[in-house]
């Protein structure tokens, strides 16, 4: 595909060291000269120097022949406008980062569509949203929803306690005939490498297990593994970001009772004034002295998302220290991943990748309706429609040349999520959940073409 991506920010950037990767023919427009140049550098890519909303840098970025436009520059506005314009001299589709979600929410109300924008994203608000699932679901590291729920991607490391672990995959299958949860993906504690697991695979302690669990496979998972889905009610928030107000704003509507704590006086005062049902403390949260007056002990959650990834990280391994059974850290830089998980945080939100996720799915072949990168594993979980064309169509999962670095999860048929081995049959308009390596990705998207 010929990509064009216009701002050269984080978020830009990354979307094209990912895309490079794959292959793809991308071109990066920002006005910024250390950007571009940095990029030019570092990145497998043709660069453009310029505004993005200039008609004759766009023509020079050849947008009339590319097939897909994303406009992820710091301005809305900017993104926007560049989008529509690109549309107009002919991009096939164009993709635009917003700040406000009222635009998201009232996308077909306001026909986005038909002046040229035909996807809006936003990065804060999916970081929101993560946070809300990542409470939902407290006793899992990775959690993503498909179909609101109907199946549930959760992540976990495997306890001493785990009446599973030394039992292979069928093993445990014949001892636990009636769960609704199948693993999809598993890292090896001390290992980088990502297994996807078969009949013969054994669960071991230490375990990073990806599991796909239907409506009540999560509670089983957690009895299964002696985890405790806790109940979260009090939650602190460190940062007033537009993350942080996001998060606040919206698990306020949930009834959670709410601390937010900001260092900027004047931002304080205006989130306080914005959400009234937020307790908002002006302060410093990474002072503990602070945290203690504020009686972080008593807290079931707390949420890091300032804009420096140590501070919220220092933060987070304070609030395990003061026993708050959930921490969840905004990070930037994805180095950070596996470093903090292994000193005990629970979950870590990136931006970027979740942006990334968002986007991926608009240059996968077949009919992909959603896909997520799995945290620090090299496998990729895509939700594909059946169509009646498609070679999987009418088969049994275990006659389909599925390689062996992929799975099905499950599939989702009318609404309702399914936990699917061998002997089920696929039919069209079914959702397939399917787990797979990066390197067989391209054999998967040809069985739902």
């Amino acid at each position: 595909m010929k990509i064009i991506i216009a701002g050269a920010g984080e978020v830009g950037f990354h979307l094209a060291k990912l895309l490079s990767y794959e292959s793809q023919e991308i071109t990066l427009i920002d006005p910024d000269k250390e950007r571009i140049a940095y990029a030019d550098a570092h990145l497998d890519i043709r660069v453009v120097r310029g505004d993005a909303t200039s008609i004759s840098i766009l023509k020079e970025a050849r947008v009339g022949i590319c097939d897909l436009f994303i406009a992820v520059t710091s301005s809305e506005t900017t993104n926007i406008t560049v989008s529509a314009l690109a549309k107009q001299l002919g991009a096939k589709q164009t993709i635009a980062r917003i700040s406000n979600t009222e635009f998201i929410h009232h996308k077909e109300e306001l026909g986005f569509d038909r002046f040229g924008v035909d996807e809006l994203i936003s990065p804060e608000a999916l970081a929101a949203a993560e946070i809300e699932l990542s409470l939902k679901q407290s006793s899992f590291n990775d959690t993503y929803e498909f179909e609101s729920g109907a199946l549930t991607m959760v992540g976990l490391t495997l306890s001493r306690s785990a009446l599973f672990v030394g039992k292979s995959v069928k093993e445990a299958a014949e001892i636990f005939p009636e769960l609704h949860f199948v693993p999809i993906a598993m890292q090896r504690f001390g290992t980088q490498f990502t297994i996807i697991p078969r009949g013969d695979t054994k669960f071991e302690r230490g375990d990073n297990v990806v599991f796909i669990t239907s409506e009540g496979g999560a509670e089983e998972l957690c009895r299964l593994t002696g985890k405790v889905n806790r109940e979260i009610k009090n939650v602190m928030i460190l940062g007033g970001s537009q993350i942080g107000y996001k998060a606040a704003r919206d698990l306020c509507k949930k009834k959670f009772n709410l601390k937010l704590v900001e260092q900027n006086k004047e931002h304080a005062f205006y989130i306080a004034d914005l959400l009234p049902d937020v307790l908002v403390v002006h302060g410093d949260g990474r002072n503990v002295d602070l945290l203690d007056e504020e009686n972080i002990s008593d807290m079931d959650a707390y949420i890091a998302v300032t804009e420096n990834s140590e501070t919220n990280i220092m933060s987070c391994l304070v609030a395990k220290s003061k026993g708050v059974k959930k921490t969840i850290a905004l990070v930037e830089n994805m180095d950070y991943f596996e470093l903090s998980q292994s000193v005990g945080i629970d979950t870590l939100i990136n931006k970027k990748l979740l942006a990334a996720n968002n986007i991926f799915r608009y240059i996968r072949k077949g009919e992909v309706v959603a896909m997520t990168k799995l945290s620090n594993l090299n496998a990729e979980l895509l939700e594909f429609e059946v169509k009646s064309s498609s070679a999987v169509c009418n088969k049994l999962i275990k006659n389909i040349d599925f390689p062996r670095s992929a799975i099905v999860g499950g599939v989702i048929r009318d609404g309702v999520g399914m936990i699917a081995l061998g002997n089920f049959k696929i039919q069209e308009g079914d959702r397939v959940v399917v787990c797979c390596l990066l390197q067989s990705i391209k054999r998967v998207e040809k069985l739902f073409l």
